[in-house]
């Protein structure tokens, strides 16, 4: 299994002939006649690349001179709205305005910085910074730091500075190494040194992480989680977890973040909307595989099951066909 960065592992690809002052005409005439003409601008939208869809917007800018996105928000409401303006959003901006949404108001919601800090590349994570400082005149990293505290933060701040060893080789005696250096920090000792989890887990390749996880597993007997479930509590287990979850499979951490946002009374729409939007043109196939494979139904029928109407339709488009 490996995190796939390539479009083709994603459900939406670029339409063979596109006309974006076409699509613009056709959004237009939805969005302005009498009521609105959900199936149309769900239709275009989904079916359009990122960079498409942007070409879109300007084109539409161009010929009414109002935003795509002004309409859409004066026009549709709720769930079916935010998603809407996630996929006219290049993505870099949409996970700067996740991480904003993250850390604004009182309370941080810590389970969306582990998952995006956890299952991005490090270039994912310097467009998203770059995107953060242009719209906020700020350091995504100090603000980050100011919302978050001890370990958590640590390790949070050391994934924003997007310098993961990208590295594909694998240095098997250093795999070894950074094992013991793992076990002789946590299972070996009352207590526990949690920087050297951190210094290891955020710095090394995810090719080098996963040997060390099968030497783990050799030395100790135990795989890597569990002995983080054991030994650490809160935020900082939760993404130490994460992390070695992404380092397994990206596709499958997903998949289980999708499941758990529907688990249980009520959804976590935004949740939804996030990874599928965020990862339709990355690994969404992938996470669709994954789901089918973890809890033994369609991610297309667990969504069917959860949500209805506009937002439904959207995110069942956006997933194509079932798996």
């Amino acid at each position: 299994m490996s995190s796939v960065s390539s479009t083709a592992r994603g459900t939406i690809k670029e339409k063979p002939v596109f006309n974006p002052n076409e699509d613009a005409a056709a959004l237009r005439k939805a969005i302005e006649g009498s009521g609105t003409d959900e199936k149309i601008i769900i239709d275009i939208l989904t079916q359009r690349s990122n960079a498409e869809r942007q070409l879109i917007c300007q084109a539409y800018e161009d010929s009414t001179g109002r935003t795509l996105r002004g309409d859409l928000e004066g026009d549709t409401s709720g769930d079916f709205k935010d998603i809407l303006v996630a996929l006219i959003t290049p993505p870099a901006k949409f996970d700067c305005h996740e991480f904003k949404r993250a850390i604004q108001g009182a309370g941080t919601d810590e389970s969306i910085l582990i998952e995006i800090f956890a299952s991005r590349s490090n270039n994912q994570i310097k467009a998203m910074s770059d995107a953060y400082l242009a719209e906020t005149k700020r350091s995504l990293i100090d603000d980050l730091k100011s919302e978050v505290s001890g370990y958590f933060k640590e390790t949070l701040v050391l994934l924003a500075k997007g310098k993961r060893d990208e590295s594909t080789n694998v240095d098997a005696t250093k795999a070894k190494q950074d094992a013991k250096i793992l076990y002789e920090a946590g299972e070996k000792i009352l207590g526990t040194d949690e920087s050297k989890f951190i210094d290891i887990l955020c710095n090394r390749s995810v090719s080098q992480l996963r040997q060390t996880l099968v030497e783990y597993k050799t030395l100790t007997g135990k795989t890597l989680q569990e002995s983080i479930e054991s030994e650490m509590s809160g935020n900082l287990k939760d993404i130490l977890v994460a992390i070695v979850k992404c380092v397994r499979s990206v596709p499958a951490y997903l998949a289980e973040c999708l499941y758990k946002s529907m688990k249980g009374p009520g959804t976590t729409e935004s949740t939804l909307t996030r990874i599928i939007v965020s990862r339709s043109e990355i690994d969404l196939q992938d996470i669709k595989a994954e789901y089918k494979k973890m809890f033994g139904c369609s991610l297309q029928s667990a969504l069917e099951s959860e949500t209805t109407g506009d937002f439904l339709k959207t995110l069942l488009k956006i997933c194509g066909e079932n798996v």
